[in-house]
């Protein structure tokens, strides 16, 4: 199986354990790529945009690539990010990130009260998982408040995901957890999104 093209939350990939250590992001060289009116933009929104991070790969492996602020602007407009000015951003909402992937034609839905769906070829699901997840030697204190993108299981049967804040290049592209340790991150809500 061949992972869905990766795209992680702030546009320098490689500065990713920076930005999570307290870089500013407004130092992100290639803030730009964003699609961010400006660099003030960029940095108030970057640590708001794991959805969206998770949607542009799932919409990328259809072969739709648009950046990650023209994807956000889209989906805030029905309903996915409710701004609440200064640093109060709420969202990412599934029902706005559902219909905007409905309007296209994908059948998604939202899933919630549910363990992780079984996926079949192409199918991809948005997990709500606890941060962690990138250390996953540590128990979280409680399950949700992250998002990844989930794409199948590996030949031993673990969840491989790709993680728009992953700390390393191991727990950003095709990051893999046994269905038990997946568990105890993932809140059991997402997005599933079928092929």
């Amino acid at each position: 199986m061949t992972p869905p093209p990766y795209f992680a939350q702030w546009e320098a990939e490689e500065l990713v354990p920076e930005f999570l250590a307290g870089r500013a992001a407004a130092t992100d060289p290639l803030w730009a790529g964003s699609g961010a009116a400006d660099v003030a933009e960029y940095a108030r929104w970057a640590h708001h945009l794991c959805g969206m991070a998770c949607l542009r790969m799932a919409m990328a492996a259809r072969g739709e690539v648009q950046s990650i602020h023209a994807l956000r602007r889209e989906v805030e407009a029905l309903g996915g990010y409710v701004d609440q000015g200064g640093d109060a951003i709420r969202g990412l909402i599934y029902a706005g990130a559902v219909a905007w992937l409905n309007a296209r034609g994908i059948a998604a839905r939202i899933v919630l009260d549910e363990p992780m769906p079984e996926l079949g070829p192409g199918d991809l699901y948005i997990a709500s998982v606890h941060p962690r997840i990138r250390t996953p030697e540590l128990d979280p204190p409680h399950r949700g408040g992250h998002l990844v993108l989930v794409f199948g299981r590996d030949e031993e049967g673990r969840w491989r995901f790709h993680n728009p804040s992953g700390h390393s290049p191991e727990t950003r592209r095709d990051a893999r957890l046994t269905h038990q340790d997946f568990a105890r991150y993932h809140a059991d809500r997402g997005i599933f999104i079928p092929a």
